[in-house]
């Protein structure tokens, strides 16, 4: 079933904070959840409440060929979560050549984790180009594309519209149709929000933009380790508006039919790009 990939071509964005609560919302929900962490800040375990002191993960390991379900933790947002783990520098770059040169060792992994047509996985991919994200990203159905509404991320939006933020070449291109842009800690009549939100409206043009209010309760709830969708607010809403919009163009709702292969672009369909 569905991938869905949260992407960013900057950090500090809430990349991970909107990949936590849109998993937890799509599990809440009654779907089968994966969370895959493939950015090396290992923080989306910490969204999902696993000890702080629990270092270990799935992609730290890969070169050791361990099937995946081994590295599966659930949370009490009843979301199944492989975490990246922790990797020492000369492990990282063991890790960053593998993935480079033999990018199906991820890949193939993910395939089956996709062979269950009631599973939906959930990817926080680290920010910008990586080989990790270049693995995964043909078999994305949703990419979420993170910025803030500030001005420095304004200028990435015209990458984001071509997809040259993900890498040069076809591939980038064709998986730009496949981006939802998500404008997050939008502040709703302050000119600059304004102004990065009708940009972004018109520079994505069919494609679908969201936004995540600006909200302190947001903030609150990541200090008490707490997801903010618990909450109530507007944060806590767009968030869980945000979850039920990429479950309708996925049209998870649908029974799965398990005697169909699983569509490569079930997203570009939903969107009217492909029939």
């Amino acid at each position: 079933m569905p991938l869905v990939a949260f992407v960013s071509p900057k950090g500090g964005v809430g990349k991970t904070t909107l990949a936590a609560n849109v998993a937890a919302v799509l599990a809440a929900r009654g779907h089968e959840v994966v969370g895959l962490d493939l950015d090396p800040q290992n923080a989306l375990r910490l969204h999902l409440g696993v000890p702080i002191d629990h270092d270990d993960g799935f992609l730290a390991q890969l070169g050791q060929e361990r099937p995946w379900r081994e590295g599966l933790r659930q949370t009490r947002a009843n979301v199944a979560l492989l975490p990246h783990g922790y990797t020492e520098p000369h492990a990282a770059l063991a890790l960053t050549r593998l993935l480079l040169e033999q990018p199906e060792v991820l890949a193939n992994q993910v395939k089956d984790m996709l062979a269950a047509p009631q599973r939906v996985v959930v990817v926080d991919a680290p920010p910008g180009p990586s080989p990790a994200l270049s693995a995964v990203l043909p078999l994305a159905d949703v990419i979420c594309v993170v910025l803030l509404s500030d001005s420095g991320s304004a200028s990435f939006i015209p990458s984001i519209v071509t997809g040259r933020f993900l890498g040069r070449g076809t591939l980038a291109a064709r998986s730009a149709l496949k981006a939802m842009l998500v404008l997050n800690q939008v502040e709703l009549g302050a000119p600059l929000s304004d102004a990065v939100l009708d940009f972004a409206q018109q520079a994505m043009g069919d494609r679908p933009v969201s936004v995540v209010a600006r909200d302190p309760a947001v903030a609150e709830a990541l200090a008490d380790r707490r997801l903010p969708v618990e909450g109530a607010g507007p944060g806590a809403d767009d968030l869980v508006l945000l979850a039920e919009r990429i479950e309708g163009l996925l049209a998870l709702a649908a029974p799965p039919d398990r005697d169909k292969p699983r569509p490569a672009f079930s997203a570009l369909a939903s969107w009217g790009h492909r029939r």
